[in-house]
């Protein structure tokens, strides 16, 4: 039997098929609402792109085959993982033997056909094909993607989008704004595109949510997570054990890999209604900007360094460096959007208020400042 999930964002949409459920309600549950995802009939899926998933072993080893026999085999990073890449005609194919999924592409019609032994890697690969079909058409039509987090105030659909480099505090704002009664949509990247005659649409750009054990303790949440895993819920499955074991024991200190990265907990879009109370936004309209750092030792307070907007605040050439448009479904546009479209967002959102604030570790103080500069937006 052949199961269908559909999924919108502004005007794209993508449908996932296949002949395993799991791989459908992956998809049904990672976009969730942010997206309209929603269960459809198969017969009506074919009016839009189309990736299908199937579990079929055989359907692996045979495009790995023609991958591996092609004159010429490009060997790139996708998702942290090695990809050997070929052409087959008009086709693209491709395999990633970590994850055991095999992939045929054609560019030209927009539909993706994924094989694999396994249900679990193939939903991954599946949602990843499906969001960057979206992301493709939308880039097509004038949007663009900002490296931002987002929440959106309840009463009017204004957004307040907070930008800043790894260890900024872009997670954090949102959350702590989020834990105040906005909502939130999106922590780490967003879609956005002008609208009107000064205005900027966004729309959420569905991921898990990495968050820190200390965040995550200094929010209060820690003991819904640590029921939830009790009762046999899981996180997502990049979650790395070690996390797990923290959640478990009630440990809230970092824990950093070997590399001196840190672990988090990394949390599904669907789990932050469902456990910690916080609702999600399908969308707003840009409404002011902010720009934090952290520093430990100092009291949060509102301090110089607003900016405008530059090319490392887009999803871009090098910023954009795990999912590379190896099956073209971006249609030659940049993963950050079109030139025009984003230098028209860059300045529009140059007359919205923006503050930059200094965060500390004290969470409280924190959210007391945040609070303030919000109603300010």
């Amino acid at each position: 039997m052949i199961t269908a999930t559909r999924l919108e964002a502004a005007t794209a949409a993508v449908a996932v098929l296949s002949n395993r459920p799991e791989v459908t309600d992956w998809a049904l549950r990672y976009f969730g609402p942010w997206w309209k995802a929603r269960a459809v009939e198969a017969e009506s899926a074919g009016s839009c792109a189309v990736v299908v998933a199937n579990v079929q072993e055989s359907g692996y080893e045979e495009i790995t085959l023609r991958v591996r026999d092609g004159q010429q085999v490009d060997a790139v990073t996708y998702a942290r993982h090695p990809l050997l890449v070929a052409r087959d005609g008009r086709d693209i194919i491709a395999t990633s033997p970590d994850e055991g999924v095999a992939y045929r592409c054609t560019p030209s019609t927009g539909r993706v056909v994924l094989v694999g032994a396994d249900a679990r890697p193939l939903a991954l690969a599946a949602a990843r094909l499906a969001r960057e079909s979206v992301r493709g058409q939308l880039l097509s039509a004038g949007w663009a993607v900002l490296h931002a987090s987002a929440v959106v105030r309840a009463d009017d659909d204004a957004a307040l989008l907070t930008f800043g480099g790894k260890g900024a505090g872009k997670t954090t704002t949102a959350l702590l704004l989020a834990s105040q009664g906005w909502r939130l949509l999106a922590n780490d990247r967003v879609l956005v595109r002008p609208v009107g005659e000064r205005g900027v649409e966004v729309v959420p750009w569905p991921a898990a949510a990495a968050v820190g054990l200390g965040l995550l303790h200094a929010l209060g949440w820690d003991v819904a997570a640590r029921e939830y895993l009790g009762m046999g819920g899981r996180f997502h499955p990049t979650q790395h054990e070690s996390v797990t074991r923290a959640l478990l024991s009630g440990r809230h200190i970092p824990l950093w890999s070997d590399g001196g990265k840190e672990r988090k907990v990394q949390i599904f879009p669907d789990q932050f209604p469902e456990l910690f109370k916080v609702p999600l936004a399908t969308g707003g309209e840009a409404a002011g900007l902010l720009f934090p750092r952290v520093n430990a030792f100092e009291m949060p307070e509102i301090v110089d360094g607003a900016r405008t907007l530059g090319a490392e605040d887009f999803m871009a050439g090098a910023t954009e460096d795990r999912y590379p448009d190896v099956f073209g479904l971006a249609h030659g546009v940049d993963g950050g959007g079109l030139e025009s479209a984003r230098a028209e967002v860059a300045a529009r959102l140059a007359g919205l208020p923006r503050h930059a604030v200094r965060l500390s570790h004290d969470s409280a103080a924190n959210a007391a400042l945040l609070g303030k500069v919000a109603g300010m937006i």
